[in-house]
């Protein structure tokens, strides 16, 4: 029983100092959460159109994941105008859309070079 016990002791000690390395870990990602777009969640595309008095453009882009959407060629709605500025016509792009209001907005835009 002794000798039972002694295992049992030791096991738990063994595995508290990992435990706690994951509750450190645990709590550091919440205090450092990821941006808000992932890399993988960003997405190829082509603008095709700029309505800035409007606050849209038109994309032609590749599979949406995170929205479960196909590629084609669609109006977005952006969430700051002053992305864009700095876009013509033409230029590729990558960009993370979310769904909001019953409405689908660009939040990120990185021009691809």
């Amino acid at each position: 029983m002794k000798k039972k016990f002694t295992s049992l002791l030791l096991a738990a000690l063994a595995a508290a100092p990992f435990s706690t390395v994951q509750a450190a870990e645990a709590q550091a990602a919440a205090a450092n959460p990821a941006p808000a777009a992932a890399s993988a969640d960003m997405v190829d595309g082509e603008v095709r159109k700029i309505d800035k008095s409007a606050g849209k453009i038109t994309l032609k882009h590749g599979d949406i994941r995170n929205l479960d959407m196909p590629g084609m060629t669609m109006v977005f709605r952006v969430k700051d105008t002053a992305m864009l500025d700095k876009l013509k016509v033409g230029d590729k792009l990558r960009f993370h859309a979310e769904k909001a209001d019953g409405a689908i907005f660009v939040t990120e835009i990185e021009p691809v070079k």
